[in-house]
């Protein structure tokens, strides 16, 4: 006697379609799984006979062999428990094929029979849907994300003895599916600093309100104390709320590395990782081929405080996906390609001590200090940030004075990025566009300078030898300056000021 069961395992950014074969026949009562099954899989053989024990059903006192099809296909993780389970009671005939035809299902088991939350959700319920699957069921505590994916029928089930109800007709379970029109642009609420905590530092909020309106890469130098790390900190609360795609984009990304399986990602992503991160930590990789920082980054901001300190080897990794706004993680048995479209915010200190031209404290470093510090940013990244400031330390009669309680900086800058983004989106005709994701070819035909702002670009290229790249950056900041002053040329004004943003 043989039975089939679909099933669905994550694999990369995507998901795999999985037969969950099943065969009894005479013999001395064993238990196998075949089909490159790891050591987690092998395990469900106790978990499904516990489960299903447990659960009040019958295991079958004969040879039992569970084939995962196909079988070339590597398969980890505990997705298959509960379809390993429903083809053990297939064959002994405590459910027929009609009650599982058409229908998948994925979900871990506990040896008493509770179906426990699994990664990648999103995956297996967007693989289903292309498998042209009309029925899905999920563990309970998966339904809030595997119900972004709409098209297709999701059910959400608690335990094995719950799921043999519903397949026999004894319950009715609640059918859920979604629209896009059920989920729309989500706003977080102001979660950490804002503008209005940061004393002084005008000009460098005012790259900061340009870096988030065009999503730049931004690098910002300094002197201990300046508030360099609580600008970037509040950076995170001037970026737009999440459209329904880029939504489900970032909650899939953290349901696949296990950071979040029972929520919907509602803000966009601020990850610090420490300098002593690795470069698969930062990238992706290791076992299994999982997202990195720069992923779980996507849609949101990369913070690298004092970025001279972090390995160069993992400075330099990071060149392709600031290019490229994507990376693909290659191992022996495994590959994939991860979305990376991340805002890249840095810090530093002008020299190893932090206080070279401070006025009030000496600086101890030697030149050879200073100049090896900086050159741990290499100059094809440092092309790649699209702009640099530095910011000094601020004056006590500065710091003393109290915002004002009539107008909110942060709410007013909010807007102008809001309106800025709105610009944008309306000249390339859809979302998750900005400025600074355009290829050169784009820039040229889509962004448009005056008379006087193509002569001040041709004198400062050659004078200041402006790299192709950092040509065309520079021309993209300054179309997100004219953005924010609600321009729809580029003028020399705009320029001059993108300008100052590329000195190193």
């Amino acid at each position: 006697m043989t039975s089939k069961i679909h099933s669905i395992v994550p694999y990369g950014f995507e998901g795999k379609l999985v037969e969950v074969e099943g065969d009894m026949s005479r013999g001395l009562p064993v238990f196998n799984i075949v089909g490159m099954a790891n050591k987690t899989i092998n395990e469900a053989k106790e978990r499904v006979r516990s489960a299903v024990l447990n659960s009040g059903f019958s295991f079958p006192d004969k040879k039992v062999t569970i084939n995962l099809a196909p079988a070339e296909l590597l398969k980890d993780g505990t997705y298959l428990d509960l379809p390993i389970a429903l083809s053990v009671l297939l064959l002994s005939g405590q459910l027929i094929k009609s009650d599982v035809y058409e229908r998948a299902f994925v979900g871990e088991l506990s040896l008493n029979g509770e179906i426990k939350p699994i990664r990648g959700i999103i995956n297996i319920v967007e693989t289903a849907k292309k498998a042209h699957l009309q029925e899905i069921f999920v563990p309970t505590s998966n339904l809030s994300q595997a119900l972004l994916v709409g098209g297709i029928t999701v059910y959400g089930v608690g335990s094995l003895r719950e799921l043999f109800l519903i397949l026999k007709g004894q319950i009715s379970p609640v059918a859920k599916t979604l629209t896009r029109n059920d989920v729309g642009s989500i706003l977080a609420e102001p979660d950490g600093p804002i503008l209005d905590h940061i004393r002084g530092q005008k000009m460098a909020k005012r790259a900061m309100e340009i870096a988030i309106a065009g999503h730049h890469n931004i690098l910002i130098s300094g002197p201990p104390g300046a508030g360099k790390t609580l600008l970037a900190k509040a950076a995170a609360n001037l970026l737009p709320g999440l459209t329904p795609e880029e939504m489900i984009e970032i909650t899939k990304i953290y349901s696949l590395a296990g950071l979040s399986t029972d929520e919907v990602v509602k803000a966009r992503p601020f990850r610090n990782p420490h300098h002593t991160a690795s470069s698969i930590s930062i990238i992706g990789g290791g076992v299994g081929a999982m997202p990195g920082e720069i992923s779980l980054a996507h849609k949101g901001i990369l913070f690298l405080d004092e970025i001279p300190e972090f390995p160069r080897s993992v400075l330099e990794a990071l060149r392709q996906p600031l290019e490229d706004k994507t990376i693909a993680v290659s191992r022996a048995n495994h590959k994939t390609i991860y979305p990376a479209d991340f805002m890249l915010v840095a810090t530093m200190n002008p020299c190893p001590c932090g206080y070279l031209g401070d006025p009030t404290h000496e600086c101890k470093c030697t030149e050879t200090q200073i100049q090896n510090y900086r050159k741990k940013i290499s100059g094809p990244l440092f092309d790649r940030i699209d702009m640099n400031i530095e910011v000094e330390r601020v004056d006590n009669e500065d710091l003393r004075k109290m915002p004002s309680e009539k107008t909110s900086e942060h709410t007013v800058v909010k807007n102008t990025i809001t309106e800025a983004i709105k610009r944008q989106r309306a000249r390339y005709g859809r979302d998750g566009v900005y400025n600074s994701s355009l290829s050169s070819f784009e820039v040229s035909q889509k962004l448009k300078l005056d008379r006087s702002a193509e002569k001040l670009l041709l004198q400062a290229s050659e004078k200041l030898s402006l790299s192709a790249r950092s040509y065309f950056k520079t021309i993209k900041v300054a179309q997100t300056i004219a953005d924010l002053d609600q321009s729809n040329l580029i003028l020399a004004k705009h320029l001059a000021e993108a300008l100052t943003f590329r000195r190193r």
